[in-house]
């Protein structure tokens, strides 16, 4: 097998893992309240990332000073998209006690569509690519979530949620270049667990009680979609173009779906199918790079890379 085939594969086993990820998190919405599971969440998630900062460590060869300057760098920014982050996933986890996580997969995905359109806010330019998968998302949002009366309201909040995960991606963005970005979403996954853990304190009853029969669902969020779908990302960027790759990791939302009807007996209703179908359609779209970006990608691909690049990572999720 070929070194793009296999990395090809690592990262549609990424997006599968984060988009079965939502099945955790429903079911650990059974015993736990949204605060108490994302501190658990975070604390694995951080604990689950230090062993691939020191592989990567080993083999980069830093030294004990370069490790030191490399947290110190991170701080800063990961309080802010840490934060971010915290936002986002707690909308996220609050509408996920009301909604599918069909639902909840596809109104997240929103943001591979929201991300290209707020960097317009920075200057930077976007394709008509992004405007026609914002024609077809819309209307495809609107046929999966309307009830009749109006959005359901889990499916608001994860809508809502979309906004702090599109800063996220886009501030780590811009510093996930200049910073090592395995130690970046570390700082972020602690942030949020220390937020969270501080709030469930303060406005959940007994809020880590259910811990124990949440416990695999947490172990699953907590650490395969961080740690494993991590280095699984890392690794498989490295030999696939990056327009390739963000089409890959956006059947994340294809494969929430698929896990909520597997081990939730979920279904969409028929305007839901044709809704999904849109959401999906117009995320690809979303993604489909424009010329400036291809020839970008092509400078990059005749570069080599000793290490894995400091891509700007997706941060679950």
């Amino acid at each position: 097998m070929s070194r793009t085939a296999r990395s090809t594969l690592f990262l549609v086993a990424c997006s599968l893992i984060w988009g079965f990820t939502f099945v955790a998190q429903r079911l650990g919405a059974e015993h736990l309240g949204a605060y108490a599971f994302n501190a658990a969440r975070g604390v694995l998630g951080t604990l689950a990332l230090l062993p691939l900062v020191a592989v990567l460590d080993a083999r980069a060869r830093l030294s004990p000073r370069e490790r030191s300057l490399a947290w110190r760098g991170v701080v800063a920014p990961g309080v802010f998209i840490g934060l971010m982050l915290t936002g986002g996933q707690t909308l996220q986890q609050l509408g996920i006690e009301q909604t599918t996580a069909g639902n909840a997969s596809f109104v997240t995905g929103l943001y591979m569509v929201l991300v290209p359109l707020a960097g317009v806010l920075f200057g930077q330019r976007t394709s008509g690519f992004t405007w026609a998968g914002v024609a077809l998302a819309v209307p495809g949002l609107f046929l999966l979530t309307w009830t009749g009366g109006g959005i359901g309201p889990g499916d608001l909040l994860v809508l809502v949620g979309t906004l702090f995960w599109t800063f996220q991606i886009l501030g780590v963005g811009r510093v996930a270049r200049h910073v090592d970005p395995i130690r970046l979403s570390a700082v972020q996954f602690a942030v949020m667990a220390a937020v969270s853990a501080v709030i469930a304190w303060v406005a959940e009853p007994a809020p880590f009680a259910g811990l124990v029969p949440a416990l695999g669902a947490v172990l699953f969020a907590g650490i395969l979609s961080t740690g494993v779908a991590f280095t699984l990302q890392v690794v498989g960027q490295r030999h696939v173009k990056a327009s390739i790759a963000a089409m890959i990791m956006a059947l994340e939302a294809l494969w929430g779906a698929v896990g909520g009807a597997l081990f939730l007996g979920e279904r969409f209703t028929p305007a839901g199918y044709v809704g999904a179908a849109l959401m999906m359609a117009g995320i690809l779209l979303a993604q489909v790079p424009s010329r400036a970006e291809r020839e970008q990608d092509a400078e990059v691909a005749a570069v080599p890379v000793p290490v894995p690049p400091a891509t700007a990572l997706r941060e679950d999720v």
